[in-house]
């Protein structure tokens, strides 16, 4: 029986789930759109990569309306709209609280779980407050979210209030209750009666807190308890698979700490974090022949010209639109195509077996282009951005080890760690 299906925001959180479900030993595959009872056969949870979190909300409502109603007639016990783990939305752009709104509708239920916390991804949440460590899988210091210095100047959706429950109520009438990490201290049956209590005072949502491993546990447990008589429909960061899965007290599966020596590696950066362009940074000086693609996109031929001959030579490549501070004056969705355009014409001429895509905003659209129907973990590299084996039938990229990275994750050496080589 299929346990958990989710519907990610963008590409790169569809991979960060992927990982934190497939490594606690759930048997998982991320497809880019819902899949059929068929493809779901001997799995135990599926994603799908949305693009939601760049639309508009209107835009947002019809697609999530038939994408939720498609999982929920796969009989899964829990249906999980997956959102980025620095809750990146704002009322005009990938408004999470209209995504509540329309999960609300679809599944029925009394109330919506709430969980953003991601203690492995250094994501917490106190007394309502979110907090993030700058750079995933590194060794930065924790900002609370109004204060981060990556998240705080997001190029479309800004955080500028880490109260999760004054940002939400920006997007959405409902309701917003919270079960804080001194609730989360108490036996699970005095958890229930606050829940139950929330729920009947007229609380719609509920939002956890969650600093540690056996927070979540808690909360999964008591999201657990919800699913008799269809599909929970929860929201949330990949913590909320985790909390589920260490509930289920699931056999966690063996992965490769480190990806294989490839030949060559193709980045692709549409990202405007700090964190990536300081990763650009580092391999254009160890090695990697470092293009410069044009703000507007319009030396598509000839930089695909320089890449091509880089790789031919053997050499590993990184093209990127921005080194951390300078905003493409593309919507995501032009700027993405270009980047899987690239990428899929690049695969064809060269025979390349490994490419990195960096940036949420554009991979989602970048997978799209290079026409993947779906991926499956390979190996981890980094918290939330695994090496993945890609299907993609009739395109060049069939078979090809891909890792979409959103612009807060990895160490400074990231791209030769995705390389094999560090």
């Amino acid at each position: 029986m299929l346990r958990l299906a989710y519907f990610a925001d963008d590409f790169t959180g569809a991979t960060d789930a992927l990982e934190s479900l497939a490594r606690a030993g759930l048997r998982t595959r991320l497809f880019l759109d819902p899949p059929s009872a068929a493809q779901c056969v001997g799995l135990d949870a599926i994603g799908v990569a949305g693009l939601t979190r760049s639309l508009a909300p209107d835009t947002m409502e019809s697609v999530l309306r038939p994408a939720f109603g498609a999982l929920r007639e796969l009989g899964p016990s829990h249906v999980h709209y997956k959102v980025c783990s620095t809750f990146d939305s704002s009322p005009a752009v990938g408004s999470i609280g209209r995504a509540i709104d329309v999960g609300a509708a679809v599944f029925g239920k009394p109330f919506v779980p709430l969980l953003v916390a991601a203690p492995a991804l250094g994501r917490y949440c106190a007394f309502g407050n979110l907090f993030a460590r700058y750079g995933i899988g590194s060794n930065g210091c924790i900002h609370r979210l109004d204060r981060h210095p990556s998240v705080s100047k997001h190029p479309v959706t800004p955080m500028m209030e880490a109260d999760l429950r004054v940002h939400l109520g920006k997007q959405t009438a409902r309701s917003i209750g919270l079960v804080d990490v001194t609730d989360l201290e108490r036996s699970f049956e005095e958890n229930s009666a606050i829940l139950q209590k929330l729920v009947t005072g007229g609380h719609e949502i509920v939002l956890f807190d969650g600093l540690n491993g056996r927070h979540l546990s808690r909360v999964g447990a008591l999201i657990d308890s919800l699913s008799e008589g269809g599909p929970v429909f929860s929201v949330g960061s990949s913590g909320l698979g985790v909390a589920l899965a260490s509930h289920w007290r699931t056999s966690a599966r063996p992965y490769p700490m480190a990806a294989p020596a490839a030949s060559s590696l193709l980045v692709l950066s549409g990202s405007c974090s700090p964190v990536t362009g300081g990763q650009i940074a580092w391999a254009r000086a160890n090695g990697f022949d470092g293009f410069a693609l044009s703000l507007d996109c319009t030396d598509f031929s000839a930089a695909l010209g320089l890449i091509v001959e880089s790789l031919q030579a053997g050499r590993d490549v990184v093209a990127y639109t921005s080194l951390g501070h300078a905003k493409s004056p593309l919507p995501a969705d032009r700027l993405g195509t270009m980047l899987g355009r690239i990428a899929r014409e690049a695969i064809a001429r060269t025979g390349i077996k490994r490419i990195v895509v960096a940036g949420g905003d554009t991979s989602s659209y970048a997978g799209r282009a290079l026409g993947i129907e779906s991926l499956q973990m390979l190996a981890h590299l980094a918290p939330g951005a695994p090496l993945c084996l890609a299907r993609a039938p009739g395109s060049p990229a069939d078979g090809v080890e891909i890792v979409f990275k959103g612009g807060q994750v990895g160490a400074s050496d990231f791209f030769a760690q995705a390389a094999g080589r560090s």
